[in-house]
Protein backbone atom coordinates (compact mmCIF):
# COMPACT_ATOMS: atom_id res chain seq x y z
CA UNK A 1 0.00 0.00 0.00
CA UNK A 2 1.40 3.37 -1.01
CA UNK A 3 -0.55 5.42 1.55
CA UNK A 4 -1.08 4.11 5.09
CA UNK A 5 -4.79 4.15 5.96
CA UNK A 6 -7.32 2.78 8.39
CA UNK A 7 -11.15 2.67 8.31
CA UNK A 8 -11.07 2.31 4.50
CA UNK A 9 -13.03 0.02 2.19
CA UNK A 10 -11.70 -2.85 0.10
CA UNK A 11 -13.78 -4.25 -2.77
CA UNK A 12 -12.84 -7.18 -4.99
CA UNK A 13 -13.47 -6.26 -8.62
CA UNK A 14 -14.60 -8.72 -11.34
CA UNK A 15 -11.05 -8.77 -12.77
CA UNK A 16 -9.62 -9.97 -9.45
CA UNK A 17 -8.04 -6.67 -8.40
CA UNK A 18 -8.92 -5.18 -5.02
CA UNK A 19 -9.97 -1.52 -4.94
CA UNK A 20 -9.10 0.23 -1.66
CA UNK A 21 -10.72 3.64 -1.19
CA UNK A 22 -10.50 6.43 1.35
CA UNK A 23 -9.77 5.84 4.98
CA UNK A 24 -8.17 7.80 7.77
CA UNK A 25 -4.60 8.93 7.19
CA UNK A 26 -1.76 9.15 9.70
CA UNK A 27 -2.71 12.69 10.68
CA UNK A 28 -6.37 11.78 11.31
CA UNK A 29 -7.78 13.32 8.15
CA UNK A 30 -10.13 11.63 5.69
CA UNK A 31 -8.32 10.42 2.57
CA UNK A 32 -9.73 10.85 -0.93
CA UNK A 33 -7.14 8.60 -2.58
CA UNK A 34 -7.68 5.11 -3.95
CA UNK A 35 -5.36 2.22 -4.78
CA UNK A 36 -5.62 -1.06 -6.65
CA UNK A 37 -4.03 -4.19 -5.20
CA UNK A 38 -3.09 -7.04 -7.51
CA UNK A 39 -3.03 -10.24 -5.43
CA UNK A 40 -1.31 -12.14 -8.26
CA UNK A 41 1.74 -9.87 -8.20
CA UNK A 42 1.46 -8.39 -4.69
CA UNK A 43 1.69 -4.87 -6.12
CA UNK A 44 -0.20 -1.65 -5.37
CA UNK A 45 -1.09 0.97 -7.99
CA UNK A 46 -2.45 4.44 -7.31
CA UNK A 47 -5.69 5.10 -9.18
CA UNK A 48 -8.19 7.98 -9.45
CA UNK A 49 -9.16 9.95 -6.35
CA UNK A 50 -12.61 10.69 -4.96
CA UNK A 51 -13.75 14.32 -4.91
CA UNK A 52 -14.17 14.21 -1.11
CA UNK A 53 -12.17 12.30 1.49
CA UNK A 54 -14.05 9.56 3.35
CA UNK A 55 -13.55 7.13 6.19
CA UNK A 56 -15.93 4.78 8.02
CA UNK A 57 -17.77 4.63 4.67
CA UNK A 58 -19.30 1.78 2.68
CA UNK A 59 -18.59 0.42 -0.79
CA UNK A 60 -20.05 -2.33 -2.93
CA UNK A 61 -19.21 -4.02 -6.20
CA UNK A 62 -22.05 -3.78 -8.71
CA UNK A 63 -23.20 -6.77 -10.76
CA UNK A 64 -21.61 -5.53 -14.00
CA UNK A 65 -18.64 -4.03 -12.18
CA UNK A 66 -19.37 -0.52 -13.44
CA UNK A 67 -22.86 0.98 -13.26
CA UNK A 68 -26.27 0.08 -11.87
CA UNK A 69 -28.71 -1.34 -14.43
CA UNK A 70 -31.08 1.18 -16.09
Amino acid sequence: MNVARGYHTASTLPNGLVLVTGGEGKNGTALNSAELYNPSTGTWTTTGSMSVGRYYHAATTLANGLNPPP
